[in-house]
């Protein structure tokens, strides 16, 4: 009775663990919960601002598909000044989150048994998104010995004559790690030889620490950004993960495409949140810096308490807010007689025992590593580490 593809597809094991431990919450469990990837600040006051405005002067009706105009303007604009990057608003699609259009991009691009290439570790959607719209997920093995850095090497082993596309995640969720200006330098040049389009998933790209920075791997040529499918969003920059904006900046054609798509499929992306997403790009960017110096210092704090915890290691994020840590050490080990035979044991036996919920990495395509969010207090972090330390100590 039921489609055979969408049985296939897994569920989010990231919403999994955050509707697990909100649930615990509410029987009034004690639940320190690092799995959700959100900022836990409040949406910034001229952003809630404008959305009330909208509101009050009745802009409550359908827009253009695509995303109105003037938020479309205030997009190319952004691209203009802050990526070095020219699009015409005709070339911009908005869309309800950037996991939507992510999914645009898939469906506008991909035909059946069409090949993407995913380095891991990876976000957990990207198989399946590209699963659900009939592609073949191939996965680019990396190693943490080189910071989860893709090599010629690792694409040439990947690629054959079905490989459509690269989906490329820098900053990277859930490693954290950067991709530098050579590291995009190969990318672009293997995938511009090839004539693969590259989906550059950026939604993190304000959220960097110390002295590394953004580049989009579209300025690297013209026929760079030809192959590009640029995906952004206002999500977790301004901590509106519940408005659902995303966008994409891509050719003329794939536009077209992804709005022909987007018009059966859900029409125009919600009107007082494209309002209020405009407030966002046009508007004073303090509370972005104030919420990156937040998550700066709470990685700080995490990444120093985790490399001191007995069996776990990590490499230090250098964006986004996850710290991306290994559990190897852990395996054949027993927690009060039960055995950890990877994350998914050492998370479930944490959960239950010592009431934190994280992440396990076998949706990331990492099955010994786990997955924390600083996006949440310190408070909950001290606290959180500290069981984490308590139950690492018990086991034999």
């Amino acid at each position: 009775m039921l489609s055979k593809k969408a049985l296939s597809i897994s569920p989010s094991p990231t919403m999994a663990i955050d509707s697990k431990a909100k649930e615990m919450k509410s029987r009034g469990i004690d639940v320190i919960g690092f799995g959700a990837g959100e900022p836990d600040f409040d949406t910034p006051l001229h952003i809630r601002d404008a959305a009330v405005r909208a509101i009050e002067e009745g802009y409550t009706r359908y827009t253009p598909v695509t995303g109105n105009l003037e938020l479309k303007e205030a997009i190319a604009d952004k691209l203009k000044k802050e990526n070095g990057l020219i699009y015409d608003p005709a070339q911009i699609v908005v869309s309800n989150g950037a996991k939507h259009s992510l999914f645009n991009t898939l469906a506008a691009i991909l035909n059946p048994d069409d090949e993407v290439m995913i380095p891991a570790p990876y976000w957990v959607s990207y198989p399946e998104m590209v699963r659900l719209n009939d592609g073949i997920p191939v996965t680019v093995e990396t190693s943490e010995n080189n910071f989860f850095k893709i090599t010629s090497a690792d694409l040439e082993k990947a690629y054959t004559n079905k490989s459509k596309a690269l989906i490329l995640n820098s900053p990277s969720n859930p490693t954290g790690q950067i991709c530098s200006e050579e590291d995009l330098g190969m990318i672009a040049e293997f995938c511009c030889k090839r004539g693969i389009l590259i989906i550059a998933d950026e939604i993190y790209e304000k959220l960097i620490y110390g002295n590394y920075r953004h580049i989009s791997i579209a300025t690297f040529s013209e026929r760079a950004k030809e192959l590009t499918i640029l995906v952004n969003g206002v999500s977790k920059s301004y901590a509106m993960t519940g408005w659902r904006i995303g966008y994409t900046a891509s050719t003329l054609d794939i536009a077209r495409v992804m709005g022909n798509i987007q018009s059966h499929a859900t029409s125009n992306p919600n009107s007082i949140a494209q309002k209020a997403a405009e407030a966002a790009i046009r508007g004073p960017q303090a509370c972005v810096e104030e919420m990156r110096i937040a998550f700066d210092q709470r990685c700080k704090y995490m990444f120093r308490r985790v490399k001191a915890i007995p069996y776990l290691d990590a490499l230090e994020p250098h964006g986004t807010f996850y710290l991306f840590v290994s559990v190897a050490e852990t395996v054949n080990k027993m927690f009060k007689g039960q055995l950890i035979c990877g994350s998914d044991d050492f998370a479930s036996l944490l959960l239950k025992n010592r009431k934190v919920a994280v992440v396990p990495g076998t949706g990331f395509g990492a099955p010994n590593h786990i997955r924390l969010s600083f996006a949440t207090s310190m408070e909950n972090i001290v606290v959180g580490l500290d069981r984490i330390e308590a139950f690492v100590n018990e086991l034999e």
